[in-house]
């Protein structure tokens, strides 16, 4: 038989209400960085494609692009109400954006380098980890809502 929520000891049952809230938010923040990542793609895949340039440099480019957009969707859906300035939150946000940079350029490298996986499947997958520690960087330290 399994106890009810109120038969928990009160530390569980904190932990599991915070827990949704929690999700919630990561579900808008997903959300957003899910259009700004189509954006990070179509500008790293022209940039790369149509553009010439290396792969490297266009990523740089297209993530810092695409974090801005990240910031503007998450200022106003994912974190709205946050009592941190606009100007003070982007800028957060840029410095989270740039560590979530260091994370997807190293991975990205040493999956094309070292797996030999092609340059946009290896942007995807280098984009999972960045995009959980963004996420958590901006949800604790940013907007302080966790």
């Amino acid at each position: 038989m399994t106890a009810l929520a109120f038969d928990r000891p009160a530390p569980v049952r904190a932990a599991r209400l915070r827990l949704l809230p929690t999700l919630v938010l990561f579900a808008k923040n997903s959300a957003a960085g899910a259009v700004a990542f189509a954006l990070d793609l179509a500008l790293l895949w022209l940039l790369v494609e149509r553009g010439g340039w290396a792969a490297m440099p266009a990523a740089a480019i297209a993530f810092i692009v695409a974090a801005s957009l990240h910031y503007a969707l998450a200022r106003r859906f994912v974190f709205a109400g946050s009592t941190r300035g606009v100007a003070s939150g982007y800028l957060f946000f840029l410095v989270n954006a740039g560590i979530g940079l260091v994370v997807t350029l190293g991975l990205f490298a040493m999956l094309i380098e070292w797996a030999g996986l092609p340059w946009m499947l290896a942007r995807l997958l280098s984009s999972l980890k960045a995009g959980i520690l963004g996420f958590t960087l901006n949800a604790v330290f940013n907007f302080r809502v966790l």
